[in-house]
């Protein structure tokens, strides 16, 4: 069997989606370095014991990633800043674009420099690589099943602890857009807010009263009753949480503009299309972030390459 080889052309940097719609890229700042560094360390603790004793610490290597199955790329940038983190030394080139379709056997990333430090970042560097890519995957299908409509596909807040920012980008490069980051930049006034402030014009009134227009305000409803409420309370987006298709359809046709809508609840790849065609601007999907598949890429040796460059070192 030949080692594979590393595919011709230039190695890609570009940050435009497939549908031509540009994407910037991840902000590689202290907060999302300190995440990488966790998870190295996490793996590595205090030595990768099993590369100390069988690699020699001046061995040279070259190795090529390649995809294991068909997805939309995700985590180039966090690819190569843990190798960065790992041993600079190691040279790192892209050979795919963020939010490109990948297929199997498609080669991501070449790899030469230190064996011993391209074995130590492999797990970790793929482990990324491989979740965010799920994300975009799933996010993608999502988008491409409304595509007909007006509606969009956006994230919620359940995401992995501490993985966040990492995942809602992922979301961007799936084709979707973000809901509100966190508790402090958007307000949502759900079901418990409501039924302890005693109603949604309570509680609407209250956080106008608090905050003024600083944040655009969202409420979540769960019959007509409380849609025509929010109606009434002057607000920026109205949640449908839980309804049926023909509930939906009734809502938006009962809010007629005023106020931006969103589906919610546990809405699944089979059925997002019939709720996008209820005319409704945003569906929510946790799932996006909490149930979605992981994509499988492997790091494997070139061992042509390999061989000649420790028997010209």
């Amino acid at each position: 069997m030949t080692s594979p080889q590393p595919p011709s052309g230039h190695e890609v940097k570009e940050y435009v989606l497939e549908n031509g719609s540009e994407i910037l890229p991840l902000n590689l700042d202290d907060e999302i370095r300190e995440i990488i560094a966790k998870a190295l360390h996490e793996d590595k603790g205090d030595g990768d014991i099993t590369t100390i004793a069988t690699i020699p610490p001046n061995r040279k290597g070259a190795a090529r990633v390649f995809a294991k199955a068909t997805g939309v790329l995700c985590g180039t940038q966090i690819f190569m800043e843990v190798y960065r983190q790992v041993n600079q030394s190691v040279e790192v080139k892209c050979w795919a674009r963020e939010g490109q379709t990948i297929s199997p056997g498609r080669t991501i990333f070449t790899l030469d420099g230190p064996m011993g430090a391209i074995l130590t970042g492999e797990r970790v560097a793929l482990n990324f690589l491989g979740i965010l890519s799920g994300v975009s995957t799933t996010t993608s299908e999502h988008v491409k099943a409304v595509r007909h409509t007006k509606a969009r596909i956006t994230d919620t807040r359940k995401t992995t602890p501490l993985y966040r920012r990492l995942q809602k980008y992922a979301v961007r490069v799936g084709g979707g857009v973000n809901h509100r980051h966190g508790l402090y930049d958007m307000m949502v006034i759900k079901d418990n807010h409501i039924d302890s402030c005693g109603g949604i014009l309570m509680a609407v009134n209250a956080a106008k009263k608090r905050w003024g227009n600083t944040f655009k305000i969202e409420v979540e409803t769960r019959d007509m009753d409380e849609v025509r409420e929010a109606i009434q309370a002057g607000v920026d987006r109205i949640m449908l949480d839980n309804m049926d298709v023909d509930a939906m359809t009734e809502a938006v046709r009962i809010i007629d503009g005023r106020a931006e809508t969103e589906a919610s609840g546990g809405i699944n790849l089979n059925m997002v299309s019939f709720v996008a065609e209820t005319g409704v601007d945003y569906i929510s999907i946790g799932a996006l972030t909490h149930s979605t598949k992981c994509i499988d890429f492997s790091l494997v040796l070139d061992r042509q390459r390999t061989k000649s460059q420790n028997q010209s070192s």
